[in-house]
């Protein structure tokens, strides 16, 4: 009748939702498990016990230091930390943390979980070293570069590579936090907890539909810069290999290699998520009907435009509008 030891490490600088979230689903789960049944113990964990400052500037209190920690632990959870700037977001980096997390302690929980940017320290420390894993929308990039060895999966909302399970930003915490409660127990708890929390025991779509749009590199050839900002403009039209390698005056071979190179997609693929954004956009901005939609960006027809958004973001131009509209036309 043990409970399970449930411990989330904390750092300044800690994005507050991503503690929250799976202490709510946990505190949750332990009340609602029923008699005769072990439920959950939660710790918080910091560098000294007492207040650590999140980000935004509210303080949560650790109940002990990570030193302090028993070395049987059941889930360890590594929670994230966003720094916002001009040029985007970037993982914060506790490297107090990363340090304990090499630790026998830190290694040696049975199961071990992040958050948005705690994969990033998890990474840091080595604990994903040719796993699969995923983060932030926002930072997938940055820990795909920093970590070559990562296999990251950036449109999914949680991850899990044997012991290690890592989620998307934020409030998918509480998604992951419902996967372990299913793993832990059985999806029949998990659906009472999110049904408590009321919310979704299992999002509809990937986080790529909360990104910012057309995240593709700008070519630093002038040709093919130019060309990207073209194309943006004249969604409507003709972008075939061949019409686009003619305004480069290269063949469609050379082109289609130097393209490649210079934006890390072939040309089909840079149009039709060019396409698919121009659509994005009008769904939340205007009040156009689908057909006009998809006949505007190029897509031809709203079968086309339903398939690509499914593909995509997981889920129907319809539902997208309807998530993200912040305004009537």
């Amino acid at each position: 009748m043990t409970p399970h030891l449930v411990v989330i490490a904390v750092f300044d600088g800690v994005e507050l939702l991503d503690v929250a979230g799976p202490l709510q689903v946990f505190s949750a789960a332990d009340r609602l498990v029923g008699k005769g049944v072990p439920g959950y113990e939660t710790l918080v964990a910091g560098p000294r016990p007492g207040l650590v400052r999140c980000a935004g500037g509210t303080s949560i209190a650790a109940d002990v230091s990570w030193a302090e920690l028993p070395r049987e632990i059941g889930t360890l959870i590594v929670p994230g930390g966003l720094v916002i700037g001009e040029t985007g977001a970037k993982a914060l980096q506790a490297e107090s943390l990363v340090e304990w997390l090499a630790t026998p302690t830190g290694r040696g929980a049975s199961r071990i979980a992040s958050v948005c940017g705690g994969a990033h320290m998890l990474a840091a420390a080595g604990l994903l070293d040719g796993r699969r894993a995923t983060t932030h929308w926002a930072t997938a990039g940055q820990l795909a570069a920093d970590h070559p060895e990562v296999t990251v999966e950036p449109d999914a909302i949680f991850v899990r590579d044997e012991h290690i399970w890592t989620s998307a930003g934020v409030s998918t915490g509480i998604d992951l936090a419902l996967a372990l409660v299913a793993d832990d127990h059985n999806a029949e708890l998990a659906r009472r907890v999110a049904r408590w929390l009321v919310m979704y025991m299992r999002r509809p779509g990937g986080q790529s539909q909360f990104s910012e749009l057309l995240e593709h590199s700008s070519a630093t050839d002038a040709g093919i810069a130019r060309l990207q900002e073209w194309i943006r403009g004249h969604l409507a039209e003709d972008l075939s290999n061949e019409t686009l390698a003619r305004r480069t005056s290269l063949s469609v071979r050379h082109f289609s290699r130097l393209f490649r190179r210079q934006v890390g997609v072939t040309p089909a693929h840079y149009v039709e998520s060019a396409r698919v954004d121009a659509a994005a956009r009008q769904l939340i901005h205007t009040g156009n009907g689908l057909r006009t939609i998809a006949h505007s960006v190029g897509l031809g027809s709203v079968e086309t435009l339903h398939r690509v958004f499914k593909q995509r973001f997981g889920v129907t131009p319809a539902a997208y509008r309807e998530r993200f509209t912040t305004r009537r036309a």
